[in-house]
C-alpha cells in the first residue's frame, strides 16, 4: 500500500532541439551577475560554451566563471566555488554540464552564505539550508543523474575518504533546466554507458522497496523497458536522436522524486557504489554497475515475488513451468546479459579496488533500512568480495 506523501517539483524544463531558447526566456528573471559553472574543455570544443555565453551577453549579464568541476566534485572545490559566488555577488548560478556540474552548482547555491563549513553542515550533520540560497539553472550535456530536476547533491571528501549525498528541499531545486539531446552526442562512450546504468540504478533503487504493485511500480517498469531498448540503439548509433532523447527524458523521470512517492526506497547500491568511488574516484555509474549484480542476487531471496515480477514485466521472462525463484533468477541473468552487451563494468577490481581497501569501503558505506533487507557491515563485505 502506498504511504502518504506530498509531491512538488518546481523545476521548469525546456526539452528538444530548440531548448536553449528557453535560456533567453529565463535569464531576465534574475539579476545581472551570473556565475557560469562547467567542467573541463569539452563544452568549448563542441560549441556549447559559445552558444551559452552568446545568450548571456545578449541578455546583458555580467559573467564570472568557475570551471574545472571534476566528475566527483570535492569539498575543496566546493569551498572554492563558494568564494567565487560571493566574490561576484552571483544572482544566478548557471551549470553547463552533466550531473556532477549540476550537483556542484546546487551545493554552492546553499553553501555560499551558510555561515558554516558546508561539508560538516550538509554532508555530515545533514542539516537543511538556513541562509541565502542562490538560484540555479542547468544546461545539461550528459544524462544519468537526474540532477537537473531534483535537490540532490553528491560531494567527495578525499581527506576523509567519504562520498556523500544530501537531498535538499525544493527551494534548492534548479529553477529551470535546458535539455537538448543533441548536446549529449559528443560524450565519450564510456561516460554515456555509465549514465545509462545510473538511470537504471535510480529506478531499481525505488522499485525494489515496499508498496509493491503500486502505480509507481508500473511507471518504473515502463521507464526500464524504454531505457533497455534505447540504450541498445544508442550504443551502436550514439547520434540517434530518438534513442538519445528518450534516454534523456527517462533519466529525468527516474529521479525527479515522482516514482519514489509512497515507497520507502532502498539506495544501498548507491551507498556501496559511492563508498567505492570515495576510494577509487571511479565513474559513478560504473561503481553502481560493478556492485549491482552481487547486491540484487544477495537480496533476491527476501523478495522473490517482486524479482519474479521484474523478470516477467521488464525482461520478458517466460514463467511457464518455472518456480518463482527460477523466474526471479532468470530475470537477473537477463539483466546481467544486457549490462555486458552495452559494455558496463561488472566488477570493482576493474575500477581499481584492491583487497586492502575493503575494510575502508565497508566502513564508508552508509547502511539503509528502506529495501527488502537491511544490510550489515558483514553483508556489505560479502557483496564487495563477490564483485571482486
Amino acid at each position: 500500500m502506498l504511504g502518504d506523501f506530498t509531491y512538488c517539483n518546481p523545476t521548469k524544463l525546456y526539452f528538444g532541439k530548440n531548448a536553449l531558447d528557453g535560456l533567453k526566456r529565463e535569464l531576465p528573471k534574475y539579476g545581472k551577475n551570473v556565475l557560469l559553472v562547467y567542467g573541463g574543455g569539452s563544452i568549448k570544443r563542441n560549441g556549447i560554451y559559445d552558444k551559452v555565453t552568446a545568450i548571456l551577453k545578449e541578455c546583458g549579464k555580467t559573467v564570472a566563471e568557475d570551471s574545472g568541476i571534476m566528475p566527483n566534485p570535492t569539498s575543496d572545490k566546493l569551498n572554492e566555488g563558494c568564494e567565487r559566488a560571493r566574490a561576484c555577488n552571483a544572482d544566478l548560478i548557471l551549470a553547463v554540464g552533466g550531473g556532477s556540474v549540476c550537483d556542484y552548482a546546487k551545493a554552492v547555491s546553499v553553501s555560499a552564505y551558510c555561515g558554516d563549513d558546508p561539508w560538516e553542515k550538509f554532508f555530515i550533520r545533514f542539516e537543511e539550508p538556513d541562509g541565502k540560497i542562490i538560484p540555479v539553472g542547468c544546461v545539461l550535456t550528459m544524462v544519468g543523474t537526474g540532477s537537473e530536476m531534483n535537490g540532490g547533491s553528491v560531494i567527495t571528501n578525499h581527506a576523509q575518504k567519504l562520498k556523500i549525498g544530501h537531498v535538499f528541499g525544493e527551494e534548492a531545486y534548479p529553477k529551470f533546466s535546458v535539455l537538448n539531446p543533441e548536446f549529449t552526442f559528443t560524450l565519450p562512450a564510456y561516460q554515456m554507458k555509465a549514465g545509462f546504468f545510473d538511470i537504471m540504478s535510480h529506478i531499481l533503487e525505488q522499485y525494489f522497496s515496499d508498496a509493491d504493485d503500486s502505480t509507481s511500480d508500473y511507471i518504473s517498469e515502463g521507464l526500464l523497458r524504454s531505457l533497455i531498448h534505447s540504450a541498445r540503439i544508442a550504443v551502436k548509433d550514439p547520434e540517434n536522436y530518438e534513442a538519445r532523447s528518450n534516454i534523456m527524458w527517462t533519466a529525468t523521470w527516474a529521479l525527479n522524486t515522482l516514482i519514489a512517492k509512497g515507497k520507502t526506497t532502498d539506495w544501498e547500491v548507491h551507498m556501496i557504489g559511492q563508498a567505492v568511488g570515495a576510494y577509487t574516484d571511479a565513474t559513478h555509474g560504473m561503481t553502481l554497475s560493478a556492485v549491482s549484480m552481487p547486491y540484487y542476487r544477495f537480496i533476491m531471496p527476501y523478495a522473490p515475488d517482486k524479482f519474479a515480477r521484474y523478470a516477467v514485466n521488464v525482461w520478458g521472462v517466460n514463467e511457464s513451468g518455472k518456480s518463482t525463484g527460477e523466474v526471479a533468477a532468470e530475470g537477473l541473468d537477463e539483466m546481467e546479459k544486457w549490462m555486458k552487451e552495452i559494455g558496463l563494468v561488472m566488477n570493482v577490481t576493474d575500477l581499481g579496488v584492491t583487497p586492502d581497501m575493503l575494510d575502508g569501503i565497508v566502513k564508508a558505506t552508509f547502511l539503509n533500512e528502506g529495501g527488502y533487507k537491511a544490510l550489515t557491515a558483514v553483508d556489505v563485505r560479502t557483496i564487495l568480495e563477490q564483485s571482486m
